[in-house]
């Protein structure tokens, strides 16, 4: 079916509207910290690139990043329609990811980059294990790994 709208007139229109956040992935994630009682964290945080929640005193940022939106292949789901505009706005992501990663890097940030579909398979555990200090003090096993699962 063709666009009511000119080409123009549709960019301006999705231009204006702004995101509200990966809402889902984020509080799954929120849900994942206070189970573990991992403190220390702030949302909202005035930080290069909007990173979802921030470790200020130990300078860690976390992105929870949709696996579609951010070009994951997990569930390797790719739309038919408009198939080149959506492979286009997915590489400018990508892109923009690395590119805001890598700023944040040189600042002397840790960046962890979370995939949605990390926090359903309970793979979060072990990638905030190595890489987030509080770990020792969360009192959270990987090996219960089932029982975190099971709360998505």
């Amino acid at each position: 079916m063709p666009d009511s709208f000119s080409k123009i007139k549709r960019s301006l229109i999705m231009k204006s509207v702004k995101s509200r956040g990966n809402k889902s992935t984020e509080l799954k994630f929120i849900k994942f910290l206070k189970k573990f009682q991992i403190k220390g964290w702030r949302r909202n945080y005035k930080l290069n690139g909007k990173p979802d929640f921030v470790f200020p005193k130990k300078r860690v940022v976390i992105f929870t990043d949709g696996c579609f939106w951010h070009g994951h292949n997990c569930r390797n789901t790719k739309p038919k329609d408009n198939a080149a505009y959506w492979e286009d706005k997915i590489q400018r992501n990508k892109t923009r990811d690395k590119i805001i990663s890598e700023t944040l890097e040189q600042a002397g940030w840790q960046v962890i980059r979370v995939w949605e579909c990390e926090i359903k398979n309970a793979i979060l555990c072990e990638k905030l294990k190595t890489l987030v200090d509080e770990y020792e003090n969360s009192g959270l096993s990987c090996q219960g790994r089932q029982e975190l699962q099971n709360d998505n």
